[in-house]
């Protein structure tokens, strides 16, 4: 199964309010491993650029100005995507604007079915529990020292390893085998396993409330 893994970066929050996409990255996963295909662009959004959305991600009006606008590389995302499940962090977020430069230049929008929201899934797996990015990151013991700013790259980077964790991660099954292989129009790419790694505080959580039991089962019968 062919998935693209994508994030996006705005001039704001809602398209309705006159902001814009300045940014686009994909990564390609086939069976939930990442084939090495990737898209990441650029986008001039036509428009100035708040100072707290700069402070997010970094981009700004002078880096843009020489930038496609969104109707010139509307058809290299569109031919990246075609036939693929698409998966998002907050999903509508992401498509709202995605289908609204797509309309403006006239045309269709992408249908929700298409769409996975690993937002949604952490929310059912883990309820109660910090569901950010970075927080699914900190869980998962996925390396995010790199991302000193929020980007569309590296956060589909890190998505796709987040996104393989909640699906079950890339070790199916209970054996001992510590990486997964993928043969994809090309060499056979070899991926560590993540390890897993509980928060500190969920750990202390859980001893204070095993130390708070009375009589636990296991003891009546050690």
């Amino acid at each position: 199964m062919r998935e693209i893994v994508f994030d996006t970066e705005t001039t704001g929050l809602d398209p309705r309010d006159g902001h814009r996409l300045v940014e686009f990255a994909g990564i390609e996963l086939f069976e939930r491993v990442p084939t090495g295909r990737h898209l990441h662009l650029y986008v001039n959004p036509g428009r100035s650029m708040p100072a707290e959305a700069q402070a997010v991600h970094g981009l700004s009006e002078d880096f843009l100005a020489d930038k496609p606008r969104f109707a010139a590389v509307a058809a290299e995302i569109l031919t990246f995507i075609e036939g693929a499940t698409l998966i998002a962090h907050n999903a509508a977020f992401d498509m709202r604007f995605l289908n609204y430069e797509l309309e403006l230049c006239g045309r269709g929008a992408i249908g929700n079915a298409l769409v996975v929201d690993t937002l949604e899934l952490a929310r059912k797996r883990f309820p109660g529990a910090k569901h950010s990015l970075d927080a699914l990151c900190q869980r998962f013991g996925i390396d995010r020292s790199h991302r000193v700013l929020h980007g569309a790259l590296i956060d589909a980077e890190l998505l796709a390893d987040v996104y393989v964790e909640l699906t079950g991660g890339r070790q199916i099954g209970f054996d001992l085998a510590v990486t997964a292989e993928v043969q994809v129009d090309g060499p056979t790419k070899v991926w560590p396993r993540r390890q897993w790694a509980v928060p500190l505080a969920e750990l202390e959580a859980h001893a204070d409330f095993v130390g708070r039991m009375k009589e636990p089962l296991w003891l009546k019968h050690s």
